[in-house]
């Protein structure tokens, strides 16, 4: 059975469920390393120095969160429930009232003398089937200043050990919310330095909804495009346009999971062949000939300017080392391949475009100069459709914008900033997180009118 048949089996029977063959991002130990993976019987996840098999993932709900334990065949993932004793045991922690400011750490040292359990006690543990949980009470029982640190420190020193000895992983959908996030976090120069709350800026800018046609010139490997085809949901078109004679990589948008419906809708289409000369009712002869006038300059250009082809296969983003690695050696054995995107637009699609417009456009493209895209673009749409641009400085938005201002080409021209910030709400410990980014670039917007020029 072909991957769409069985996506689309998927999507009638339960959504929530993994099936094998699907994409999935596997969060380990709450965002200290992810992971793209094609779920198959066969496919393995290395955590720390373990291996362990995927095969519990497969018809599991997206959200769910493993355990990785000892058995006798070696480690394996283990699925948590709400209902477990560790579950309850946390639960009965946070609701157990503390009292603040009892305790404090300033008579602690540091000197390693605190711990009376060797590393071959630990081994001991491990081979007589110790769990990473019963470890990590042993180590809490054998410390001689556990009690003594207030419970903040107690916490950690437990989220510290249990990251070591029992690690976790966390199954989730990848979306364009988590797939942005997790490329943002160690690989933003593959997407242009494109953040999330910027993603999302730049589609309810765009207008884009379902049963639109959208414009779209992607340069940040498939990213934009397949949160554009997420939106509309199999209706409507996403049409990829480009310079040259090969279109841009869009490879993240494998990773969605999308099905033949949705897969069917997202197309491709030179910017020389939706500028062609036709039958055009809604844009003049003057402004093809000035969209189509850089024609003969884009074509030497080509796609080099694009980012480097994304391999989606397998991202690591690991806090340890550092190091990301993006292997292809997990997708060399798979049952099936996934759908594939980014057809050659259908001619009745493209003759409706040429006499009709498209209803939005949203430009990713941080390699090229913002205002020549848009001056060859903003005529295939359709008039009153909003546009958004997005670049990850702003002077070249500048001027973008200060050239439609002197050409009447459109009006509520507006750069924006999006700024995102991340708190952490905890009891009496509610405050901004340290590390966080500066900038997530910056978007502009406005809405095309007939051109006096």
């Amino acid at each position: 059975m072909s991957i769409s048949k069985i996506q689309e089996n998927t999507s009638k029977n339960n959504a929530r469920l993994t099936w094998e063959g699907c994409s999935i991002l596997l969060d380990i130990n709450d965002g200290e390393r992810m992971v793209f993976e094609r779920l198959t019987a066969g496919a393995t996840l290395k955590v720390g120095n373990k291996k362990c098999s995927l095969q519990p993932f497969i018809n599991c709900p997206f959200g769910s969160l493993f355990q990785v334990e000892n058995g006798t065949d070696g480690p394996f993932l283990s699925r948590i429930f709400s209902t477990s004793e560790g579950s309850n045991d946390l639960q009965e922690e946070k609701e157990s009232p503390t009292v603040y400011g009892s305790k404090d750490n300033r008579e602690l040292m540091d000197n390693n003398t605190a711990q009376s359990l060797t590393g071959e006690d630990i081994d001991e543990l491990r081979r007589k089937g110790a769990s990473g949980v019963e470890i990590i009470e042993a180590l809490i029982t054998n410390s001689a200043t556990f009690e003594k640190k207030t419970s903040f420190s107690q916490e950690k020193y437990r989220l510290k050990k249990q990251k070591k000895y029992s690690p976790r992983v966390l199954l989730r959908r990848p979306t364009a919310r988590s797939i942005c996030e997790a490329y943002f976090k160690k690989r933003p120069e593959q997407i242009g330095f494109l953040r999330m709350d910027a993603l999302a800026l730049l589609l309810s800018m765009a207008s884009v909804t379902s049963h639109s046609d959208v414009l779209v010139v992607d340069m940040v490997g498939g990213l934009l495009t397949g949160a554009v085809a997420e939106r509309l949901g199999g209706n409507g078109y996403v049409c990829n346009t480009y310079r040259g004679i090969t279109p841009y990589p869009i490879d993240i948008v494998r990773m969605f999971n999308f099905g033949t419906e949705i897969c069917e809708r997202i197309v491709n289409s030179p910017l020389t062949e939706l500028c062609a000369t036709s039958n055009v009712t809604s844009v003049s002869s003057s402004q093809l000939e000035e969209a189509c006038g850089t024609r003969s300059q884009s074509n030497e250009e080509g796609p080099s300017s694009s980012v480097p082809s994304l391999d989606t296969g397998e991202i690591m983003i690991s806090s340890e080392d550092g190091d990301t690695d993006i292997s292809p050696a997990s997708l060399a054995v798979k049952p099936c391949k996934a759908t594939k995107v980014g057809q050659k637009a259908p001619l009745d699609a493209i003759k409706s475009w040429r006499e009709n417009g498209f209803s939005s456009l949203i430009i990713a493209a941080p390699q090229i100069d913002a205002w020549s895209m848009v001056k060859e673009l903003l005529p295939l749409l359709s008039f009153s459709a909003p546009f958004a641009v997005y670049h990850q400085y702003q002077q070249p938005l500048a001027l973008c914008m200060h050239n439609l201002q002197v050409g009447k080409m459109a009006i509520g021209l507006q750069i924006s900033e999006p700024w995102l910030r991340e708190y952490q709400v905890l009891p009496s410990r509610t405050h901004p997180h340290m590390q966080m980014s500066t900038s997530g670039g910056y978007i502009l917007s406005g809405t095309r009118i007939y051109g006096s020029k």
